[in-house]
Parts: structure tokens; C-alpha cells; sequence
């Protein structure tokens, strides 16, 4: 019998191993612009263009100081070093259940209706799997619904369950608020098999786009996925980043009847500022939160205790509230600047269409160019800016590039300038 290592060169890979559902994936589009601006560092570094990063979305300010004071005080309580449990301890599920109910006037059962997770993108990849089977024939596929653009991560995370991603459009002539019935029409005639549709994605606020819905569109959405059968996937990722003087944004399971068929993905990353500690919740029917924690529970021993400590701190802590209050004026403040930064360089008042959530920008690329890629590619390289291109969140983000306002105001005012004397005008 021939080993591996008794083979000739050449005539084994270990490539020729991998699953046909991740064999052609791409690194994920934000690490490969990393990797691009890594690159080009000590370039831009030279010409006086040191790089400024617009491009992740995270806060790049520290979590609130009374959650830090908080944590440390944690960790020198008894059995805090020890494994937790992946649903999490029963603290921190009564601490998200008396949130969701302060916050969106929903009761949970903290035994049942409530799970944590390691970060929202962890739990909604674990929920594709959970409810996908795998097939390989692209027209057997499991159907999930999906927002374009949108999180990066959903089409990925889908495909490599095995199933298939459908994208339903969000554009300015939908309001950002896709037709789901139309949706399925399409898929039918893209010769889909209906009956394949598992679950739909909603992300709102949204990411990339920041746009939101109201609450009449929840109602639709749950309607929706009753008449089909299917689960509805809410991705709030982003629910408590709203500006003063906007609604608050909803939660689908304040819809009567929602936790018949909704799951709903929350994240402590951007309110708090904890992207590193990766803790976040899923709540909802009891039958899809179950279901995650059982898939959770093979892949993680749970969260570290002190985390979930300080996440049940944050989560019911009037000075956290405080906090995100404070944040939230800030980034409104940013985009304020942004709009009127750009306007300056030409974008028209009615094609900035700034959002009422979230700290990102969706921005139109200048006039003489066809290519949202080309735009991005040519600022950083000339002037140092990062920028995401749309089509990085699906094809409907063509002519449009994403901005993350959550760098300091010396950075965004140098943007702007940048620009100017590089001569990237509207």
C-alpha cells in the first residue's frame, strides 16, 4: 500500500480533499481589502498617503468604562475560568430577556425562547446549517432568501451549508423594501422549485445600506413567510444605531404571531463596542432557538464566563445605555459632516440619500466611472482611502461604494481633503 508520503510529487493535493461546497469560496471580501491595503502601506506611506480605513465596520472607540470596570471586577470571581455552557448561563438569558422587553415590549422564556452566541455571524451561520440540507445539484438546493446588497456573510455562509443564496433587490425605486412575492416569481422563473424556500433573511437597519422599515413591513414579512412555511431570519445587528429624533427600530417578534416562524440575531459588537469579545443572542420560536443551540453545541463549549457577565451588565446598565446614546450622536454628527464633505466635491444633495441608522454611508461613485470596483481601487491607491465597493454585497451594489464613519474627525475631514486635491469629484 502507498503512504502520502511514499507518493510522487505532484500526484496528490490536499485541495483534492476539500468539500465541494468550499473549494472555490474567496477569502472574505474584508480581509482580501486588508490584504490589498497591507500591500500598499509602505507606498502610500511614502507619498504622504498614509491609509485611512473606511472600510470595516466597527467602532474604533473603547467599550463604555463602566462595563470595563465592570469585567475586570469578574475575573477573580470563583469558577469564572471554567467551561460555560454554548446556550448560555442563566443570567445572561434573563438579562436578554428583560432587554427585549424593555427594549421592543416582547416576553421571552429565557429557557426556551433565548440562546447566546459567539457573535451574530456565528449564529446565523449555525442556523444555515441547521436548517439546510446539503445538496449538490444547484437546482435541489435549500432556498434562502437574501437582501442585495447585504452582509457579505450570508451568501457565503449558505453556499457552504450547501444551499443556495437567492438575492432579493433593495434599491432606492423599492425604498430598500423588496417585494418578497415578486422575489418568489423570479425564483420560478430562474427554474427554482418553490417548495426548496426555507427561510428569508431581513436586515434592517441595514448593512451595507443603513436603510430601515417600518413596522408595517414586519407585519408583511411575517404574513409572508406564514403563507410559504418558512422561517423568517432577522439580522438587528444594528438595532440600537439610530439617530435622535428617528423611530427606534422594531423587532420582527413584536409582530403578533412572529414567534410562530421568526428567529430574531442580536449583537453586543456595535452598540458597546465589543467586536473582539464575540458575544451576541438569538432569540425567537423556541423550536429554531433550540435547534441553533444544539448545532452551537458542536462547535463551541460557550463563551467565556466573565463575557457573558459584562454582556448581562451592558445589556441592563442605564450608563451603557448612556453610552450607545452618546455614540449614536456622535456618528450622526459624522454623517452630517460626511454629506456635506461630499457635497463640496460635487455629489448631489439628492443622491446622497443619507440614512436615519447605522455609521455607514452609501455612496454613488462619480459620474465618469462604470465601476464601483475601479472607483474604490483608484482612491486607495492614489489617495490612501479605503473604500468597499458595492458589488462586494451583492450585484445590486454596482455603482455604489460603502463608508464607515467611525474614524476620528481629523481622519474623515482628511478624507474629504484627499479627495479634493486628488481630484475624485462627483
Amino acid at each position: 500500500m502507498t503512504t502520502l508520503s511514499e507518493a510522487k510529487s505532484g500526484e496528490f493535493s490536499v485541495k483534492n480533499l476539500y468539500s465541494d461546497y468550499c473549494a472555490n469560496m474567496e477569502t472574505y471580501i474584508m480581509f482580501r481589502i486588508s490584504a490589498r491595503v497591507v500591500e500598499l502601506t509602505p507606498e502610500l506611506e511614502k507619498k504622504g498617503r498614509p491609509p485611512i480605513k473606511m472600510s470595516i465596520g466597527a467602532p474604533t472607540i473603547e467599550p463604555p468604562k463602566a462595563l470595563l470596570d465592570y469585567f475586570v471586577k469578574t475575573l477573580s470571581e470563583p469558577n469564572i475560568h471554567t467551561y460555560s455552557v454554548p446556550k448560555g448561563e442563566k443570567f445572561l438569558l434573563d438579562a436578554i430577556a428583560q432587554r427585549m422587553k424593555s427594549r421592543f415590549g416582547v416576553d421571552l422564556n429565557p429557557a426556551t425562547e433565548v440562546t447566546s452566541l459567539l457573535g451574530s455571524k456565528e449564529g446565523l451561520a449555525n442556523m444555515f446549517r441547521a436548517i439546510i440540507t446539503p445538496r449538490l445539484d444547484m437546482k435541489e438546493r435549500d432556498i434562502i432568501l437574501t437582501p442585495d446588497p447585504g452582509y457579505a456573510s450570508y451568501v457565503d455562509a449558505i453556499e457552504i451549508a450547501g444551499g443556495h443564496s437567492y438575492p432579493t433587490p433593495l434599491n432606492l425605486e423599492n425604498n430598500y423594501l423588496p417585494d418578497l412575492d415578486v422575489a418568489v416569481e423570479n425564483l420560478k422563473k430562474d427554474g427554482f422549485d418553490p417548495a426548496r424556500l426555507k427561510a428569508v433573511i431581513i436586515n434592517y437597519p441595514s448593512n451595507p445600506i443603513g436603510a430601515t422599515a417600518p413596522f408595517s413591513y414586519y407585519e408583511q414579512v411575517v404574513a409572508f413567510a406564514r403563507k410559504h412555511q418558512i422561517l423568517v431570519i432577522s439580522d438587528v445587528a444594528y438595532s440600537e444605531m439610530y439617530f435622535n429624533g428617528q423611530e427606534a427600530p422594531h423587532s420582527i417578534l413584536e409582530v403578533a404571531g412572529a414567534k410562530d416562524l421568526a428567529v430574531e440575531f442580536h449583537s453586543l459588537s456595535k452598540p458597546y463596542a465589543m467586536t473582539g469579545w464575540r458575544i451576541g443572542f438569538a432569540v425567537g420560536n423556541a423550536d429554531a432557538v433550540g435547534i441553533l443551540a444544539k448545532v452551537k453545541g458542536t462547535m463551541d463549549s460557550g463563551i467565556f464566563r466573565a463575557v457573558q457577565k459584562a454582556a448581562a451588565f451592558a445589556l441592563t446598565s442605564p450608563e451603557c445605555d448612556q453610552y450607545i446614546k452618546n455614540c449614536n450622536q456622535m456618528y450622526a454628527e459624522n454623517q452630517k459632516m460626511m454629506v456635506a464633505g461630499f457635497k463640496r466635491l460635487g455629489w448631489p444633495v439628492e443622491d446622497l440619500n443619507p440614512p436615519k441608522a447605522t455609521f455607514y454611508l452609501w455612496l454613488p461613485i462619480p459620474r465618469n466611472y462604470t465601476s464601483c470596483e475601479k472607483f474604490a481601487a483608484d482612491v486607495l491607491e492614489k489617495s490612501g482611502v479605503v473604500l468597499v465597493p458595492g458589488t462586494a454585497f451583492g450585484k445590486t451594489g454596482e455603482g455604489f461604494v460603502r463608508l464607515s464613519l467611525v474614524n476620528p474627525r481629523h481622519e474623515l475631514e482628511a478624507v474629504i481633503n484627499r479627495m479634493e486635491e486628488d481630484g475624485f469629484l462627483y
